[in-house]
């Protein structure tokens, strides 16, 4: 009986982590005004709201493209959460309507400049 309950409040904790961690991603619209190749590390340039941003991948990594100028959307994930080390971020078309089901077009780290 004692581990039933320990396994349940164990659940509880997971699911109450989980959807925490799932609120603390947010949403942006950014800009991207170029995009350049220096020594095998694609290096993107943002604009999201009045500041500007750099992202940053290792070519040849899985979703790791340099993004053509224009308008798309990006997802901040958790800390400790997506592909590198560092504030990782997810990049989508800008007409994507729900993120959570969409192909995302890339994933970098976010450097402000």
């Amino acid at each position: 009986m004692k581990r039933r309950v320990e396994f349940f409040l164990l659940t509880i904790v997971f699911v109450l982590a989980g959807a925490l961690s799932a609120r603390a991603q947010e949403k942006f619209v950014i800009t991207v005004k170029g995009a350049e190749l220096t020594n095998g590390v694609v290096l993107v340039d943002v604009v999201k709201g009045a500041k500007t941003f750099e992202l940053q991948c290792n070519q040849g990594a899985p979703n790791c493209i340099q993004l053509k100028s224009g308008k798309y959307q990006m997802l901040e994930l958790p800390v400790n959460r997506g592909m590198y080390d560092c504030h990782d971020v997810q990049v989508f078309a800008e007409t994507a309507a729900n993120l959570e089901t969409e192909q995302k077009i890339g994933e970098y780290c976010l450097n402000e400049k």
